[in-house]
């Protein structure tokens, strides 16, 4: 199928550079727990079933913010906002 063989470069590609590659399973959401806990952030402003489109611009713009400036344990406590500056600085 399209997406096994989709998969199987993205994990050879890794090899090449030296990264590991990890498939979770489907339902399993165990296996995807940083995920899953932005999920759960994302449901207190976003309800699941309802449609993206019945919230505003202006109210996405708001939780998006919201997210990118929230700390996070992963990230020892850093804002994925600052994460990213961190990372650009190192790259450019």
């Amino acid at each position: 199928s399209y997406i096994v063989s989709e998969c199987s470069e993205l994990s050879a590609q890794g090899k090449e550079m030296g990264i590991d590659v990890y498939f979770a399973h489907p339902y399993a959401s165990w296996e995807r727990g940083t995920n899953e806990r932005h999920n759960g952030l994302l449901r207190r402003f976003i309800k699941k079933g309802q449609p993206i489109h019945a919230y505003s611009d202006q109210h996405i713009a708001e939780v998006a913010n919201w997210m990118n400036t929230f700390p996070r344990k992963i990230l020892n406590y850093e804002t994925p906002e600052e994460n990213f500056a961190q990372f650009v600085d190192c790259v450019a």
